[in-house]
C-alpha cells in the first residue's frame, strides 16, 4: 500500500520539473533582435528537445509535440494550434502526404490484404528469385535501386514491394528498413531521373558565375554525383550488408539479425511496429484466388505512369510546364485499378471498401507522426534553425575543410528539421557563394555542391522527425526509434569516410 501510494511521485516531479523548465525558457529567451533572421542558440531548442525526448523517452508523438510545444515558448506564444499545428497540417504539403502516401498507401495495403496479391508475390518471388535471408535482401536493395524515383516514393514502393518476401525469409524490420532507407534518397541523388535536379537547381542558379542560369545549375547537379561521396558509401554498405559482407554492423543490428534468424520475432520484444494488424494480416474472402497479378498490376500502373508523367513533362509537354512527376495522380491511379482489379476477380464492392478502409486505419498513427513531424519543420523555419548553424558555423573555414563542414552543418540541420529539401533550400544559396569565395575553382565547388547533397541525405535518411525515416518504418513494419537507432551509427560511418574522402579530393585536385 505505501509502495503504490509513492509511485505517482515520480511523475508529479517530472511534471514540475518539466513546467519549471518551459517557464526559466519563457523569461530566458530575448527574443530576436530587430532584423535578426533567428533567435540565435534558443533557435535550435525545439528541434534538440524534440531528438532528445524521442531517443530517452522512445516516445516520438510526444517528442515532437513537446518540441512544437518548445517553440511556441521560444517566440512567446503558447497559442501553438494557431501559430503552427493549423498553418502546417493545412498546408499543401501535408495534404500530400496524407492523400499520397498514407491514405493511398493505407488503401493498396489494405486491398491486397483483400487479394493476397503481396503473399502471391512473395511466394513467385520465393520460387523465382529468393534463395535465403541473403537473396531476400540483396532483392530488396535491387529493388530500391530500380525504385529510384525519390525518397519518400522509393521507400514506400520499395518496402511494400519487398517486405512479403523478406518476411518469409526472417529478415529482421531493423535490417529491412535499413536498406529501404539507405536505397531512397542516396540512388534518388545518384542516379538523379526524377525531380531532384530540376529542384536543386531552382536554389543553386544564379548564386556563383559558374552557375548563372537553370540550365547550367541543372548540369552542375549532374557533374557534381562523382563526388557525393556519403550517397556512394551509404549505397555500398548497404549492399555489403546484404551480401552479409559488412565487417561491424553494430551491436544492436547484430542483435536483430540474430533474433530474427532463430525465428524469435521479426521485431524486438517491446517495440512498436508502426504497420498496424490492419496492413498486415491477410483477409482473403472464400472463393476468391489470389494471384500475382494484384500486386504486379498496381506496381506497374504506379512506375509507369510516375515515369511516363516525367518524360511528358520533360520532353514532350509545351510551356509553361516543367519536368516533374504526378506522384499523386500515380498513386491515385495505382489504388483505382488495384480496386477494379479485385472487384473484377470476385471481390464485392463491399470487400473493396472495407480493404481500402482497414489499410487507411493501418497508417493512423503515421498520419500523426508525419502531421506532427510537418508542424515541427514549420517550427524551425519560424525560428530561423538551419540560418542560425549557418551563420554560426561560417566563420572558421579553411579550403580543405570546407567541404567536410558543410557536409557536418546539412547532416545537423537535415537532423533537426527531417527534411533533405528544406535543408536544400536554406544551405545553396548560403553555401555556394561562400565556397567561390575561398577558393573559385570548378572541381572545388563541385566537392562542396556535392557534400551538402550528402550532408542533406544523411540527416534526412536519420531523422527520426523525417518523413522517409517514418515512412520506412510504416512500409517495412518495423519501429521507428528500432530503425532510427540500428541505422544511426551505420549512417555516420558512411559520412565519416564520406568526409575524409572530399578532403583528400580538395588535397589531389585543387
Amino acid at each position: 500500500m505505501t509502495n503504490r501510494s509513492r509511485q505517482p511521485l515520480p511523475r508529479f516531479v517530472l511534471g514540475a520539473g518539466l513546467a519549471v523548465a518551459l517557464t526559466i525558457l519563457f523569461f530566458a529567451v530575448p527574443g530576436k533582435a530587430e532584423g535578426a533572421e533567428h533567435y540565435g542558440i534558443y533557435s535550435l531548442m525545439p528541434a534538440f528537445v524534440a531528438i532528445l525526448l524521442a531517443f530517452l523517452t522512445r516516445e516520438v508523438l510526444f517528442a515532437l509535440f513537446a518540441g512544437i510545444l518548445v517553440g511556441g515558448v521560444v517566440i512567446r506564444d503558447f497559442n501553438i494550434l494557431n501559430v503552427f499545428m493549423i498553418p502546417a497540417i493545412g498546408s499543401e504539403q501535408y495534404a500530400l502526404i496524407l492523400l499520397v502516401y498514407l491514405w493511398c498507401l493505407g488503401g493498396l495495403l489494405g486491398l491486397w490484404t483483400r487479394t493476397g496479391g503481396a503473399r502471391a508475390f512473395a511466394e513467385w518471388a520465393g520460387r523465382h528469385i529468393v534463395r535465403g535471408r541473403r537473396s531476400a535482401k540483396l532483392f530488396a536493395w535491387l529493388v530500391g535501386i530500380i525504385f529510384h524515383q525519390g525518397g519518400t516514393i522509393s521507400t514506400v514502393l520499395a518496402g511494400t514491394t519487398v517486405r512479403p518476401v523478406t518476411d518469409s525469409e526472417r529478415v529482421s524490420h531493423e535490417e529491412l528498413s535499413y536498406i529501404v532507407d539507405s536505397t531512397a534518397s542516396p540512388v534518388a541523388a545518384l542516379i538523379p531521373l526524377n525531380i531532384w535536379p530540376i529542384y536543386v537547381a531552382g536554389f543553386a542558379a544564379g548564386t556563383i558565375p559558374l552557375i548563372p542560369d537553370q540550365p547550367s545549375a541543372v548540369s552542375f547537379f549532374f557533374r557534381s554525383i562523382i563526388f557525393n561521396f556519403y550517397g556512394i558509401f551509404a549505397l555500398t554498405m548497404t549492399l555489403m550488408l546484404a551480401l552479409d559482407a559488412l565487417p561491424w554492423r553494430g551491436a544492436k543490428m547484430d542483435r536483430a539479425i540474430r533474433r530474427a534468424s532463430r525465428g524469435d520475432g521479426l521485431n524486438a520484444p517491446g517495440s512498436v511496429p508502426l504497420a498496424s494488424e490492419e496492413l498486415t494480416a491477410t483477409k482473403v474472402p472464400e472463393g476468391y484466388a489470389p494471384s500475382i497479378v494484384d500486386f504486379a498490376l498496381p506496381i506497374i500502373t504506379l512506375i509507369g505512369f510516375a515515369l511516363a508523367s516525367f518524360v511528358y513533362t520533360s520532353w514532350l509537354a509545351p510551356p509553361p510546364l516543367r519536368p516533374t512527376v504526378w506522384i499523386a495522380e500515380a498513386f491515385g491511379l495505382a489504388v483505382a485499378v488495384a480496386a477494379l482489379l479485385g472487384w473484377l476477380r470476385g471481390l464485392s464492392i463491399q470487400q473493396v471498401m472495407e480493404g481500402i478502409v482497414d489499410g487507411c486505419k493501418g497508417v493512423t498513427t503515421g498520419a500523426i507522426l508525419l502531421g506532427l513531424a510537418v508542424t515541427l519543420g514549420a517550427v524551425s523555419r519560424e525560428l530561423g534553425t538551419a540560418k542560425y548553424i549557418v551563420e554560426t558555423a561560417s566563420d572558421w573555414v579553411i579550403p580543405v575543410l570546407l567541404p567536410a563542414i558543410l557536409m557536418l552543418i546539412c547532416m545537423v540541420v537535415a537532423f533537426s528539421i527531417g527534411s533533405s529539401f528544406g535543408t536544400f533550400a536554406v544551405i545553396f544559396p548560403l553555401a555556394l557563394p561562400l565556397a567561390w569565395s575561398v577558393l573559385p575553382d570548378m572541381t572545388f565547388v563541385s566537392v562542396c555542391f556535392a557534400s551538402v547533397v550528402g550532408g542533406s541525405l544523411f540527416g534526412d535518411q536519420c531523422s527520426p522527425i523525417s518523413d522517409t525515416t517514418i515512412l520506412s518504418s510504416l512500409a517495412c513494419g518495423a519501429d521507428l526509434m528500432d530503425h532510427v537507432t540500428t541505422q544511426l551509427p551505420l549512417a555516420l560511418i558512411a559520412a565519416g569516410l564520406a568526409a575524409l574522402a572530399t578532403a583528400l579530393v580538395v588535397l589531389l585536385c585543387c
